[in-house]
């Protein structure tokens, strides 16, 4: 019963000020994205590019709401870059030996920005030194293009009234037409107020335990979904090799933990960083951080994001969107342009379903007069549009 009524007053995109929270979160995820997607360059160190990445996060959410000193806002996700066969969560420490880009990589780049706990989550990727001149091809374009079609197929089935395996479904046969699998058991996941992974969810390749665990669900008005597609050249299923776990998240767990650095560690988890991931780069003295998440991992009080590779010589490509379930539409938040010119692979969407599903338009209708004040203030810019916002919370 407790937990209808703390749904009933959850807030939700019915209330124009929490849809113009998504947009600036959406706006700043995409501005800082692109600007992380130019420094990945041959010879650029990975560790570099995701404390870039976090910095501008912190930054950019820093200058919004400024009156508001309670709301929490910043990081939903942090900056990880994920290479080649590594399919995520890759976030290095300062500490570990250094990572360098080189020409032909391919590159997953997953981040995400929250205000006042609405969190806008993106996933892009790239190829190093890819142009329309000098083209992506073979098995790399395979994965991306696979990855590409399969979350926008996936962007035109998330709307009120489809299912969830419907979805998971569509982004199967896309895969498949490329000759490439989606990463067994990953999932979408409905976004929440201070939860990034809510009550409902879309769940990729399911084994058949997963299946038989994985409830179905339909789609509402009003709902926010961050569609995160991964797809490989290989056989899709994630195991984890030598490189560190960075990334944690808190748990509604209570623990007596014995060590202080165990305790100091908890402590500024719970006051920095509330229900959001954050990686331990976020601390000032790493080492004492490194020793603190062991006893907190162990008595489940943080869980791990852990770095997940396929095979050797696999591709790995992502896509994410966040999506708000509107009443007149869809209203897709983030993920940059894609030029498939770049990409030149053998394979096509082959199903006729969804290829006349990919023909039409993923765009929402024009809303007539809906939520003008809040579009208003954000095309005004960042600090005019938390102004806005404020005067309409007060």
């Amino acid at each position: 019963m407790a937990d209808k009524e703390e749904q009933q007053d959850e807030p939700t995109i019915a209330q124009d000020i929490v849809v113009t929270k998504y947009k600036m979160a959406g706006d700043m995820a995409n501005d800082i994205l692109k600007q992380v997607v130019e420094k990945c360059v041959a010879g650029a160190k990975i560790v570099e590019i995701c404390e870039f990445g976090d910095k501008l996060m912190l930054e950019e959410t820093g200058k919004v709401f400024k009156k508001n000193k309670e709301m929490k806002k910043g990081i939903a996700f942090p900056c990880c870059l994920s290479v080649n066969n590594c399919i995520c969560h890759f976030s290095p420490l300062k500490s570990d030996p250094d990572v360098e880009l080189k020409d032909g990589d391919l590159v997953k780049i997953d981040m995400g920005v929250h205000i006042d706990g609405f969190s806008a989550m993106v996933a892009h990727t790239l190829v190093v030194g890819a142009t329309v001149e000098n083209k992506v091809k073979g098995r790399k374009a395979d994965a991306i293009l696979a990855a590409y079609w399969g979350v926008e197929a996936a962007l035109r089935l998330v709307k009120p009234g489809e299912e969830n395996y419907t979805v998971t479904e569509a982004i199967q046969k896309v895969a498949e037409s490329f000759k490439c699998k989606p990463i067994e058991g990953m999932l979408s996941y409905q976004i929440q107020h201070h939860r990034i992974d809510g009550d409902k969810a879309i769940i990729q390749n399911p084994n058949e335990a997963q299946r038989k665990e994985h409830e179905k669900c339909e789609f509402e008005v009003h709902e926010v979904y961050a569609i995160d597609v991964l797809v490989s050249t290989g056989e899709g299923k994630g195991r984890e090799m030598d490189a560190r776990t960075t990334v944690y998240k808190k748990k509604d767990l209570i623990y007596q933990l014995k060590m202080k650095a165990s305790r100091q560690f908890f402590s500024e988890v719970q006051t920095k960083f509330s229900n959001m991931p954050f990686t331990l780069r976020a601390f000032e003295d790493e080492k004492k951080a490194k020793m603190g998440v062991v006893e907190c991992v162990k008595h489940g009080l943080v869980e791990s994001y852990n770095v997940l590779f396929d095979r050797e010589n696999e591709y790995v490509a992502q896509f994410k969107f966040t999506v708000l379930l509107m009443p007149n539409g869809t209203l897709k938040i983030t993920g940059l342009p894609f030029d498939p010119d770049v990409y030149e692979s053998e394979h096509q969407v082959e199903d006729e379903k969804i290829k006349a599903l990919l023909s039409t338009s993923a765009n929402r209708k024009a809303a007539k007069k809906k939520k003008k004040k809040a579009e208003k203030a954000i095309s005004e810019g960042a600090t005019g549009a938390a102004d806005a916002a404020q005067a309409a919370e007060s």
